[in-house]
C-alpha cells in the first residue's frame, strides 16, 4: 500500500515509552510530560530489519549508523534468526557489560539453538543490555502508534513442551487465538518469526536453492495465513528472499484485504554480499486509510497458504492441544489507558459462540490460592471475613502484622471490582488505617496487578519512628528510577478504573495521606518491587525480608500470629459491627 514509500520524516521521534518502535534518542529518564506526549500527525514509523547477527555486532551495529548518517534516524531494529554465534561472544559481552552501547532500540527473537539459549534468562522476554530487549518465545507488542508486531522465537518442535529454543504446536494456538478471538480482527502490521513458512513460494517467485518443504515450518504457515501480517520477515537461511506480495482475500468472492510481503534476511556480513538489512516505512493499519490499505499493488498473487476450497492451513486448529487464556501475551505499551487484555473467546479462526456470554469475573486458570472457596487457601491465615472481602496475614510477611485485603470471589484487580466489593474493601483499608494509626504505625498499601491471578492488596505498617510518609514516597520514587519505571503520582481522588482498563498490568501504591503513585507495567516487573522498597534501609531497614520465601515460618507460628493479630484488630473490625 502507500504506507511503503519512505516520506520525509525530518526529526520525528517515537517516544521511549513506545516499543517496539522505539527512539534511538534519550532513554526514558526524559521528563514526564515527554513521555506522556502522543506521537505527532499520522507520520509513518521508519524500521530496520537484519537477517542473523551471529554475535557479529559490530558489522550490524556499524551498518545501522551507517544507514542513520545517510537517510536520518529510524524507530527500531528488529532482528531475526540467530542474534549470538555460540555460547560465548566475545563482541556481546562489551555490550552486555556495558563497555559498548546499541546505537538503537533493538528487539531480537530468541535462540534457535541449544547452545544459545543460555543467553536467554527469562522466556517471556526480557532487557539483555542497554538498547536491546528480547522479545521472548511468542507475544504481541502494541505500541502507542498503534503499530502491532507479533513474533514467536525458535524452531519448529513436535515435543509437548517444547525445549527452550523450540516452539509447539500449542504455542502457535496461543498466539493465533489471542488474536483472532478479538472482534474486528483484520491483521498485525508485522510478523517475526526465525523459521519460515513451508510452502512460501506457491503462486510466487522461486527462493532459489531454498526447499521450504525441508526447512520451513507448517505451523509458521498456520501462523501467517491466520495473523495475516502485511510485512512478515524471517531468517536463517543465509539468503536474501523478497516474495512477490500476496493477497489475503478471495477475489470477486470477499471483500478486499490488504496484501502479504513476505522477506527473508541473510547473515549478518556475508561474503555473497546478500542483502542482510531491510528498510522501510510503515504507517500502523489503524491509523491508515482503509481505502489505501487495501489497494492491490499490480504484482500481487494468490494466497500462498490458502487452497481452492478456502483456508486449508491458517484455520487448520493445531490438534491435540488446550487452549490457555492467551491474554497474558497483550501489553499495551502507550502511556494512555488503552491497553487491554483480549478475551479469548471463540476458537481461532471462528466467530465466538453466542450462548456462551463473556465470562466476569473470569475463572481462575488453575486452583487459585485466594479464592476463599479454594481448598487451596490456608484459612489458619485468615483473620476477618466480610460479606464481599476478607482480610489474612501475609504468608512469609514484612512484620506479623503485615496483612493482604482479597476479595472473597475470584477478581484479578481493584479496577475488575464490582462497586459493592470495592465499598467493602475501602472499609477495611480505613479500619486498618485507624488499627495501625493506634499502634503509632503508618499505612502503606500496594497492588501488583502482573502474574497474579486473585487481587491481593498489600498492607504493611511501618512504624512512625522509622521514617516519615514522605521518606516512604520518596523510597518508591528513587527504586522506581533506579530501575526505569515510570511511577507517577495520581490525584488522591481518583479511582484506578479511570485511569486504567480492566487487563492491563499495573502496579499502585498508597500512602496514609491518600497520596498515591501508579505505574502502568508495559513488559516485565519486578515481582518484589513493592516488598523491596518497604523492607529497604530507607523504610524498614530490613533488606533481608524482600523476599516473603526467606520468611515463611511453621504453620504453628502463623495461626498463632493470626490469632494475635484477629484479637488485637476485633474493635476495628467491620466484620465484627452489629
Amino acid at each position: 500500500g502507500g504506507a511503503d514509500a519512505p516520506p520525509p520524516l525530518g526529526q520525528h521521534r517515537t517516544r521511549a515509552g513506545d516499543a517496539p518502535v522505539a527512539s534511538s534518542g534519550p532513554r526514558p529518564e526524559v521528563t514526564h510530560a515527554a513521555k506522556m506526549a502522543a506521537p505527532g500527525g499520522k507520520k509513518p514509523l521508519r524500521v530496520l530489519v537484519s537477517g542473523d547477527a551471529e554475535g557479529r555486532l559490530g558489522a550490524l551495529f556499524g551498518r545501522v549508523e551507517a544507514a542513520q548518517r545517510k537517510s536520518g534516524a529510524f524507530d527500531a531494529l528488529l532482528c531475526v534468526g540467530d542474534f549470538f554465534g555460540s555460547a560465548q561472544d566475545p563482541e556481546w559481552e562489551e555490550y552486555r557489560t556495558g563497555t559498548k552501547k546499541a546505537p538503537i532500540q533493538t528487539y531480537i527473537l530468541g535462540a534457535n539453538n541449544e547452545e544459545t539459549a543460555c543467553h536467554f534468562p527469562d522466556v517471556s522476554g526480557c532487557e539483555l543490555a542497554e538498547n536491546i530487549t528480547y522479545l521472548g518465545r511468542k507475544g504481541v507488542f502494541s505500541g502507542a502508534s498503534g503499530l502491532q508486531i507479533a513474533y514467536l522465537s525458535g524452531v519448529e518442535s513436535l515435543q509437548e513442551p517444547a525445549p527452550a529454543h523450540c516452539f509447539s504446536s500449542k504455542d502457535v494456538t496461543d498466539l493465533k487465538t489471542s488474536l483472532l478471538s478479538t472482534t474486528k480482527f483484520k491483521g498485525v502490521d508485522i510478523l517475526l518469526t526465525s523459521c519460515w513458512p513451508k510452502g512460501v513460494e506457491k503462486f510466487g517467485n522461486s527462493p532459489g536453492d531454498v526447499d521450504t518443504k525441508k526447512c520451513g515450518s507448517g505451523l509458521v504457515s498456520v501462523l501467517a495465513g491466520s495473523l495475516k501480517p502485511r510485512y512478515h520477515f524471517c531468517g536463517l537461511q543465509k539468503t536474501y528472499y523478497e516474495r512477490l506480495p500476496y493477497r489475503n482475500h478471495a477475489v470477486l468472492q470477499e471483500s478486499a484485504q490488504h496484501v502479504s510481503r513476505f522477506i527473508a534476511l541473510a547473515n549478518v556480513g556475508n561474503t555473497d554480499k546478500r542483502k542482510y538489512l531491510y528498510a522501510f516505512s510503515i504507517l500502523p493499519m489503524s491509523s491508515m486509510d482503509p481505502a489505501e490499505l487495501v489497494r492491490q499493488p499490480p504484482d500481487v498473487t494468490e494466497n500462498p497458504f490458502r487452497g481452492p476450497g478456502g483456508w486449508d492451513l491458517s484455520t487448520r486448529q493445531v490438534p491435540g492441544v488446550e487452549e490457555e487464556p492467551a491474554c497474558q501475551f497483550f501489553f499495551d505499551l502507550s502511556s494512555k489507558p488503552k491497553g487491554k487484555k483480549r478475551p479469548s473467546e471463540g476458537r481461532a479462526g471462528q466467530q465466538p459462540r453466542t450462548k456462551h456470554p463473556p465470562r466476569k469475573p473470569p475463572l481462575p486458570t488453575a486452583a487459585c490460592w485466594f479464592c476463599l472457596a479454594s481448598p487451596e487457601v490456608e484459612k489458619h491465615l485468615v483473620v476477618s471475613i466480610g460479606t464481599h472481602c476478607y482480610l489474612a496475614l501475609a504468608k512469609g510477611g514484612l512484620s506479623p502484622d503485615h496483612v493482604l485485603v482479597l476479595p472473597i470471589g475470584h477478581c484479578q484487580s481493584m479496577v475488575e471490582l464490582a462497586s459493592e466489593v470495592l465499598e467493602e474493601l475501602e472499609q477495611y483499608k480505613s479500619s486498618l488505617k485507624k488499627f495501625f494509626r493506634s499502634k503509632g504505625k503508618r499505612y502503606v498499601a500496594f497492588e501488583r496487578n502482573y502474574r497474579s491471578q486473585h487481587l491481593q492488596l498489600q498492607v504493611v505498617p511501618v512504624p512512625q519512628d522509622c521514617c516519615t510518609t514522605e521518606d516512604i514516597k520518596e523510597a518508591f520514587l528513587v527504586q522506581a528510577e533506579e530501575q526505569q519505571l515510570e511511577l507517577l503520582e495520581i490525584p488522591e481522588h481518583s479511582a484506578l478504573k479511570q485511569i486504567v482498563q480492566a487487563g492491563t498490568p499495573y502496579f499502585y501504591v498508597e500512602l496514609d495521606t491518600g497520596e498515591k503513585l501508579f505505574h502502568r507495567i508495559r513488559k516485565h516487573f519486578p515481582l518484589q518491587f513493592g516488598r523491596e522498597v518497604l523492607a529497604s534501609e530507607a523504610v524498614l531497614g530490613m533488606p533481608g525480608r524482600a523476599d516473603w520465601r526467606s520468611c515463611q515460618v511453621g504453620r504453628e507460628e502463623e495461626a498463632a500470629a493470626a490469632q494475635a493479630f484477629r484479637q488485637a484488630f476485633a474493635p476495628f473490625d467491620i466484620a465484627q459491627e452489629d
